[in-house]
């Protein structure tokens, strides 16, 4: 019995050695014609039976006992390549990614290292894809130290980022750029944007993100400058966890005892409130006056918040963490696989020395040319971030289907709260100046959820069988603007503080609520076919897109009776306090009054369905000669019901539009690694529900109003590009791109004429956008081979645009000319910077797991806000950023890293000015973000 269990204990440990000494290897087989997977590809151990076939997706996995191995890849009509020098090692996943190009019957055999390079796999999409388009990828992502999108993006050549969230294409505002999520639309949570957040998806999550900035019939018709496709990680070949810690130190923001907050409630640390600062009475509560029902007065005005100014206290630091984990299992023949994500971020920011300022030309005397400020504010702002983020993704894959759930939701919290010292002017023009001071104490709840489903199915096996991928996403978002409280107090001569409604507007809380949903699906069918002779790809599908929003304000103003004297002194939190309420008995002290508490004029629905139809065919008219011709079609209706007082809006169509959208991108392959590239589209940008609107916005901190314009019609662009690109070894690569757009109708933000507190927008003339780019990515090597390592990347975009002025605009900026100054019919076009630079040195030496890089990126002046009549416009300043990462993984295998991150090493500002003939700048917005070091440690499993 004894000599039993020996023996079965003997083969027990054999078995459990050998599974111990097997390893895996697995990756990708790509076309190389159409850049897409490429199915059944043939995998093969050279001089061995052992080998498997690519999946329809192009996926491969095969286990291999320990040792060094040669590969060898086929498939009919296309070059065999062999990789040598693959070595397996017990229990791990060598990933080989391989490219099989046609046209020839040779052996192509390639050396590698046993290490994925996902940049060279990113170039490689570049050099084959049919459009105009750049990559990030994850390893490069990963040499700029970058913990989240924001700061990754605007290494693209072309990319910069506004606020640091917000991406921009060849310096076009974000309304010529749209952001994707795996290949379908996603809202952000700022509805009014074409693009999500980029500082809301931690790079932990990613795969690659590509920038298409030349159209084509698959892709929406409704962007310019380009698409942003966010494409996160799919689900891994083996079981992969890790968990990532880190902190941000800012010493101009954190550990100031200066530091301004409020209290908030229980949950604010999880980016939501937990009814605190909910609404405290009905909105339809009828509020009496103090000859009314004076006890329900009373009460009513009881129930508000009474924390109305700030508070100091020292700020913490910034802190985030993460984690991720995925794995496959097997079923059968078929896999199922997941891959899920948590992330959170906790942000302080402090501006201690805020300003805002509204500035107006001299209407009086045209001799003067230095501005008359309307408002001017200085003051002090704490604000807290929250940004929770998870994802959940499962997907399920049989031999000719691939079925995909992905569950996103982000819940972002901020809280603000603030103190400013004002100058008003009473007439709007620079005189009647009156001195106040404005406490302010925000919180903002917003949230996203994104569910997508996804298939895609080979209908045969057969080598050109059509393919079928459908994607079906809704989209449920909130903006909550909670217990926003702004209470404003004038100034006397004699140095105590009043309510002044006539000068400073009454204190006031209100609550915005904004609800949106978005239903988008879409259907994409290829095959390949052969025309004159050679193979070719036609494709064709459609898409269509509900969303719907509601949005409505309630705001409640406060007024006192009689007695002010407890807030002579300034501190407003004496306004609301239990003691200073009005009481019949005392018929003196702080009430509500009824004004404006819901008005529809500020309250307002839109619905939006968008549908589309396309047809494209990629083909070679020669070896060399590439063309992809396509033609989209859309029709977009945009509904609203509201009202400005006078004429009411139930369901009205305000826009109806059917449009066709051609496109043709021409690809001459000059060698084998260099293409010259052109191409032709039509494009449009539409309309926001809010800003096609009668609403009216009010922000109560700057006293500003937005006023929507329904008469706004949408923009139609017209792009040409022109490319040279040339890629080399090891990432390396040069590229020169020119190109033309023509607008139509551009929408543009506005201020009124001889309003300086009032925005708008509106279609205010035709233009053209013109510019160049220049990429440059080459390791020093060549130098001396030390240096090998070390690569300079660089990408500059320089831009032109003229704006041809409509009959309006240019009539009433002559009339409010200077003396001496002369006005021409072009201008810029809004949002469109002039340059864009990046330049980075990146330091990558795998051996020793070192990559380290020092990045500059800055935008040129931009125009911001377009003035009309007596205000100037107001241009965005350049914001010189200048950062330095470390990444140092060590361990056995390499599973822990610590990450070091240097940002705004040069201390830079974000500054918008007027600028104004004959005068100097003047401030329209300061923030100094001051300089931020930051440390991660992170740990895969």
């Amino acid at each position: 019995m004894k000599n039993i269990q020996k023996v079965l204990s003997f083969v027990f440990f054999l078995i459990v050695s050998l599974s111990f000494s097997q390893g895996k290897v697995a990756g990708t087989v790509i076309d190389g014609e159409f850049s897409e997977p490429m199915a059944f590809a043939n995998i093969l151990v050279k001089d061995t039976t052992t080998g498997t076939s690519s999946d329809f997706d192009g996926k491969y996995e095969l286990e291999l006992e320990e040792g060094t191995y040669t590969l060898v890849f086929s498939f009919i009509g296309y070059s065999t390549q062999e990789i040598t020098g693959v070595v397996i090692k017990s229990g791990e996943v060598t990933t080989i990614d391989v490219i099989l190009e046609t046209n020839s019957l040779d052996t192509v055999v390639i050396t590698t290292t046993t290490k994925r390079n996902t940049e060279n796999a990113v170039l490689n999409i570049q050099k084959k894809s049919a459009v105009v388009l750049d990559g990030l990828s994850a390893q490069a992502i990963k040499s700029t130290g970058a913990g989240d999108l924001a700061n990754a993006v605007k290494s693209i050549p072309g990319v910069a980022i506004q606020g640091n969230k917000y991406v921009y294409v060849r310096g076009l505002g974000d309304r010529y750029t749209k952001s994707i999520l795996n290949g379908i639309d996603i809202p952000g949570l700022d509805p009014d944007r074409n693009t999500i957040q980029m500082d809301l998806f931690p790079t932990s999550i990613l795969d690659n993100v590509i920038v298409v900035k030349s159209a084509s019939a698959e892709y929406p018709a409704d962007f310019t400058g380009g698409i942003v496709d966010i494409v996160t990680k799919d689900f891994p070949s083996k079981a992969e966890y890790s968990i990532s810690l880190g902190t941000g130190y800012n010493p101009d923001m954190h550990f100031n005892d200066n530091y301004l907050t409020s209290e908030g409630s229980d949950t604010d640390l999880l980016g939501f409130d937990d009814g605190t600062r909910n609404l405290p009475i009905n909105r339809y509560q009828p509020i009496p006056g103090t000859f009314e029902n004076k006890l329900l007065l009373n009460s009513l005005t009881s129930r508000f918040l009474n924390e109305l100014r700030a508070k100091q206290e020292m700020s913490g630091m910034n802190f985030g963490l993460g984690f991720t984990l995925g794995n496959q299992y097997d079923i059968g023949d078929d896999k199922i696989g997941y891959q899920a994500s948590l992330s959170y971020k906790n942000e302080t920011t402090f501006y201690e020395n805020r300003e805002d300022g509204l500035f107006v030309k001299n209407n009086s005397d045209f001799s003067e040319n230095d501005l008359n400020f309307t408002l001017a504010s200085r003051g002090s702002e704490g604000i807290n971030n929250i940004i929770l983020n998870g994802m959940l993704g499962l997907t399920y894959k049989t031999d000719k289907s691939k079925f995909k759930a992905n569950l996103l939701h982000i819940q972002n919290g901020e809280s603000t709260a603030g103190f400013f010292n004002q100058v008003i002017s009473q007439d709007g023009v620079g005189g009647g100046l009156e001195p106040l001071t404005k406490d302010a104490i925000t919180y903002t709840e917003r949230s996203i959820t994104n569910l997508l489903l996804t298939g895609k199915h080979r209908l045969s096996n057969e080598a050109n069988a059509f393919n079928l991928e459908w994607k079906l996403s809704p989209t449920f978002a909130k903006v909550m603007d909670k217990a926003h409280r702004i209470t404003p107090l004038q100034r006397a001569d004699n140095g105590e503080f009043f309510v002044s409604p006539s000068a400073a507007t009454f204190p006031i809380q209100l609550w915005r609520n904004l609800i949106e949903e978005s239903w988008a699906g879409k259907v994409d069918i290829d095959k390949t076919v052969e025309i004159f002779g050679r193979p070719a790809k036609i494709k064709f599908g459609g898409a269509y897109t509900y969303k719907f929003r509601d949005f409505s304000t309630d705001d409640y103003t406060f007024n006192i009776r009689n007695d002010d004297s407890f807030i002579a002194d300034g501190n407003v939190n004496n306004l609301l306090a239990p003691q200073n309420l009005w009481t019949p008995t005392s018929d003196a002290g702080t009430h509500l009054i009824n004004i404006d508490t819901f008005n529809p004029i500020d309250a307002y629905e839109g619905e939006q369905h968008i549908g589309a139809t396309y047809f494209s065919a990629e083909f070679n008219v020669t070896e060399k000669f590439k063309s992809v011709l396509g033609l989209r079609t859309e029709f977009f209706n945009s509904f609203y019901t509201g009202t400005n007082g006078t004429v009411d809006f139930d369901r009205d169509l305000i826009l109806d539009e059917f449009d066709f959208f051609p496109s043709a991108n021409l690809i001459y392959a000059l060698t084998e690694d260099s293409n010259l590239r052109s191409s032709f589209s039509r494009t449009t940008a539409r309309p926001s529900f809010k800003e096609a609107s009668v609403s009216r916005i009010f922000n109560p901190i700057l006293n500003t109003l937005f006023i929507g314009n329904i008469d706004l019609v949408p923009t139609y662009v017209n792009n040409f590009d022109l490319r040279y690109e040339r890629f080399g070894e090891n990432g390396q690569m040069i590229a020169i791109s020119g190109f033309y757009k023509d607008f139509t109708d551009p929408i543009e933000q506005s201020f009124f004429q001889q309003a300086p507190s009032q925005l708008t927008v509106a279609n205010l003339g035709d233009a053209i956008v013109y510019g160049a780019e220049f990429e440059f990515r080459q390791r020093l090597g060549f130098i001396l081979e030390s240096l090998d390592n070390l690569k300079l990347v660089t990408n500059v975009s320089v831009t032109k645009s003229e704006l041809t002025m409509s009959d309006d605009e240019f009539s009433s900026r002559s009339l409010a000319a200077r003396d001496g100054e002369t006005i021409e019919r072009e201008r810029d076009l809004q949002g469109q910077a002039p340059y864009v630079i990046n330049v980075g040195l990146d330091y990558n030496n795998p051996d020793i797991g070192l990559q380290t890089g020092l990045f500059f990126n800055v935008q040129g002046e931009t125009l911001e806000v377009v003035g009309i009549g007596l205000v100037p416009d107001v241009y965005t300043q350049p914001f010189n950023s200048l950062n330095f990462t470390l990444n140092k993984s060590f361990g056995e295998k390499r599973n822990s890293s610590i990450d070091l991150k240097v940002s705004n090493i040069l201390g830079a500002t974000r500054l918008s000015e007027y600028v104004s003939f004959g005068t100097n700048n003047q401030t329209f917005s300061l923030r100094e973000p001051g300089t931020e070091i930051s440390l991660g440690y992170s740990f895969k499993f």
